[in-house]
């Protein structure tokens, strides 16, 4: 038991990024918290944390390391509930991540429902548009709108996003409405690069006959964030295109208008993604299944949730 919370010790400073900040989220002294990581550093023979003047870095082995610590104690505390019928005592932290729009407007508004039905689950969201690696930063789960590449890791696929192409009425009234995706020449979209100084302009769209094709359209301003995208496109800076769950609100109240009904952008899936394990902590497994009906059914309804396209 001693190793395990060593474990548990070496998990916070690494989330922590800090041995003091690790030592006050823990409550117990630093000195405790320096003992135990050099302690499982000699152990592993080998130097899991790198120290510096101003913060702490994970090397190579220790991001090894904690990945098979995580599955090692979310193993051990799933058999505490291995036999437990009884949903409200079910325990224990589930870590997952999704873009600030999906969180704010979907997943917190209605998470009560699944801590009234248990309640002994606590909840560590991540929010945020730049893509995590689930493995090395401990994440249970991560949901992620657009294709993937992570080949490491399970996929389940939620649904699919039916895109829409928007502009403010300010900006209809100056460059007016385009009707074709030649039109296009005289127009202005808001790009949307999570790297900025990347390309970030273009208009994809999908005729109704299937075939794809792309406009390049120059932007009047670029941007990294999901939330920052629609607010441009508010301000009358140029066309987006985004899921049209997340525009339904601005749109139906004449704040935004849609442009180029018949040439939408592809659609864009929604997937949840998790490492690969043996064992999925039960707390894990039934958060996943909730989450999953929650999209799914959000999905399925056309309810309004936030633009959360990752693009």
């Amino acid at each position: 038991m001693k190793d395990l919370n060593a474990m548990r010790i070496l998990l916070q400073v690494a989330e922590q990024k800090s041995f003091s900040a690790a030592a006050e989220v823990l409550g117990v002294p630093r000195s405790s918290v320096s003992a135990a990581v050099a302690q499982l550093e000699e152990e592993m023979g080998t130097r899991l944390l790198m120290r510096t003047t101003r913060r702490v870095e994970v090397t190579r082995d220790g991001e090894l390391f904690i990945a098979r610590a995580h599955d090692l104690l979310a193993g051990l505390d799933d058999l505490k509930s291995l036999f437990c019928s009884d949903a409200q005592a079910l325990e224990g932290v589930v870590r997952a991540d999704m873009p600030v729009p999906l969180a704010r407007d979907l997943v917190i508004p209605k998470l009560h429902e699944f801590q009234q039905r248990y309640p002994l689950i606590g909840i560590e969201l991540s929010c945020t548009d730049r893509r995590v690696d689930p493995v090395a930063e401990g994440f249970d789960l991560v949901i992620r709108v657009g294709e993937l590449h992570d080949s490491s890791l399970v996929c389940r696929r939620l649904g699919e996003h039916q895109m829409v192409n928007c502009a403010s009425p300010a900006y209809l009234e100056h460059y007016g409405i385009p009707l074709t995706p030649e039109d296009l020449v005289r127009h202005k979209v808001v790009g949307y690069s999570q790297t900025l100084g990347r390309h970030a302009g273009d208009f994809d769209y999908v005729l109704p006959s299937g075939q794809q094709g792309t406009v390049a359209v120059p932007a009047t301003i670029s941007v990294n964030n999901a939330d920052a995208y629609t607010a441009a496109c508010l301000a009358g800076y140029g066309i987006i295109q985004s899921p049209r769950l997340g525009m339904m609100r601005l749109l139906s109240e004449g704040l935004l208008c849609e442009v180029l009904a018949d040439y939408p952008a592809p659609a864009m899936p929604v997937s949840m993604l998790f490492p690969q394990r043996r064992l999925i902590p039960q707390r894990v497994r039934v958060f996943m299944d909730w989450i999953s009906e929650l999209i799914t059914d959000q999905l399925n309804t056309g309810g309004a949730v936030g633009a959360f396209s990752e693009h």
